[in-house]
């Protein structure tokens, strides 16, 4: 596939910052307890945690991984929250042994504090378990006539993304709508500045992505920036939108790893390579995620391939783009962030 392609040709690194705990969404997903028995096996639960978008893909996954033998005997607790925030929490001590996250900067914060080994992205997919890439969600008809990035300056066209000093999602967002513009020949002063002009148009930055899908589904905005698989969810879900891929956007790549603190190394191992696995990959691509397996079943879903994808590397690598636009007190983003009075505490 193109997306794994271009994934193999990047280089990402990062680092992370250790802040407070800060916890969202939690359930239990338990098999029958009869099967457990039958099998003679001894149940261990493991943790899940991840960012927002994922949780009705991996309520199918778990329930999928039970199935099988090396899940009958699993339970799992599940976290989610935004991206930041989530992986800033395992480092505080919320207890884990699977992690997914938006962006790889926040898995190496909980490697940097020894919770996830520096090995986890020695895979072919370089630890990346799905894809996606930055759309532009719409009302029902597009009345505004949303077709490309140029499009969200219009005065009178109210933008919807998430803070991207907690959310990882808006992060994507931010460097889709930087990116586009290099890639259309811009310098960088003026990429900068359609960056400024693009956030002067957000009324409201919710802390995740998925909170503000719900935002904008509440009627607020006329236009969401968003992972492609969240307008496919709330299509799925019956909300009334449409969505646009623009030709030159931003291919995103999400990490998942088990914990090296894990009690259960065995079945979080297990776990894992299912979720790489055909099946799990499916059901991803189900609910909305391009899947990173080459040739696995999209399972009905159809993923143009823009024509001007391009990825985080070539902009820099997550590492140069969380100090040039990220930095707590130089970034280009918090700087207009801080002028709009939005906040940038992370």
């Amino acid at each position: 596939m193109v997306f794994n392609a271009a994934r193999r040709t990047g280089a990402l690194v990062a680092a992370g910052l250790v802040s407070t705990l800060a916890l969202a969404a939690c359930a239990s997903t338990d098999p029958p307890s009869t099967a457990a028995a039958a099998a003679g096996g001894k149940e261990v639960t493991l943790s899940l945690v991840a960012y927002s978008t994922p949780q009705a893909a991996y309520e199918k996954i778990i329930a999928a991984f039970q199935k099988t033998e090396a899940g009958k005997n699993v339970k799992f607790t599940q976290s989610y929250g935004a991206s930041g925030d989530q992986s800033r929490a395992v480092v505080a001590g919320l207890p884990t042994d699977f992690v997914m996250f938006s962006l790889e900067t926040d898995m190496l914060r909980v490697v940097d504090a020894g919770i996830v080994d520096p090995s986890w992205n020695t895979d072919e997919h370089k630890g990346i378990i799905t894809d996606s890439v930055v759309a532009l969600v719409t009302r029902k008809g597009n009345p505004k006539g949303i077709k490309n990035w140029p499009d969200l300056l219009k005065k009178d066209v109210e933008v919807i993304t998430p803070n991207p000093f907690s959310s990882g999602g808006a992060r994507w967002n931010i460097m889709g709508a930087y990116g586009s513009q290099i890639k259309a020949g811009k310098t960088p002063a003026e990429a900068e500045k359609f960056l400024a002009d693009l956030l002067g148009n957000v009324p409201v930055q919710d802390d995740s992505a998925r909170a503000a899908l719900q935002t904008f589904t509440g009627g607020k905005g006329d236009v969401l920036i968003s992972y492609e698989n969240e307008a496919i969810f709330a299509k799925q879900k019956g909300q009334e939108l449409d969505y646009v891929v623009p030709d030159s956007t931003l291919l995103i790549e999400n990490p998942a790893a088990i914990t090296s603190t894990t009690k259960h190394p065995k079945e979080a191992q297990a776990f894992l390579d299912f979720v790489k696995g055909a099946e799990a990959q499916k059901i991803f691509a189900e609910n909305g995620y391009r899947p990173v397996l080459d040739g696995a079943d999209t399972g009905g879903q159809d993923f143009p391939e823009p024509s001007g994808l391009f990825t985080i590397a070539d902009l820099g690598g997550w590492s140069d783009v969380t100090k040039k636009f990220f930095d707590a007190d130089k970034g280009i983003v918090t700087d207009i962030e801080r002028k709009l009075g939005v906040s940038v505490e992370k």
